[in-house]
């Protein structure tokens, strides 16, 4: 796909795009949750990240956000994770903030998460519902 001008400013610069699915839906940005645009920028190394937008206004929250993208574009433990990361690179915090939650919280809780996955005995993954 050849991108234009501005999307290669925003990729080249890891400008963070903040998508929320259901509110996309809701406002009419995007006809369905199945055209919305989130798996090309994030297939593509966009600094994309999911939030809520309007929690009540589309009904959601973040882990129904998440269980729509991994369902829907079938993300894995990898993809979520980049998410976060993501998500905390772009957030508006001081820096030495977000490399601490980066390395004390984030890539710590999903090592444990990746553990728990690579052994059937300690985990069954629940059915996902909208």
């Amino acid at each position: 796909m050849q991108l234009g001008t501005l999307a290669n400013y925003v990729l080249n610069h890891r400008i963070p795009l903040e998508m929320c699915l259901s509110s996309n839906v809701h406002t009419g940005a995007c006809a369905s949750l199945e055209s919305h645009p989130f798996p090309v920028f994030f297939q593509m190394g966009f600094r994309v990240s999911l939030n809520t937008d309007d929690r009540l206004m589309s009904n959601t929250e973040l882990s129904k956000e998440l269980a729509i993208a991994t369902e829907l574009f079938d993300l894995n433990i990898d993809d979520l994770e980049r998410l976060a990361l993501n998500a905390i690179k772009g957030a508006f915090a001081p820096h030495d903030m977000r490399i601490r939650t980066m390395l004390g919280t984030l890539i710590p809780g999903y090592m444990t998460m990746k553990a728990q996955l690579s052994d059937p005995a300690l985990y069954t993954r629940p059915p996902l519902s909208r």
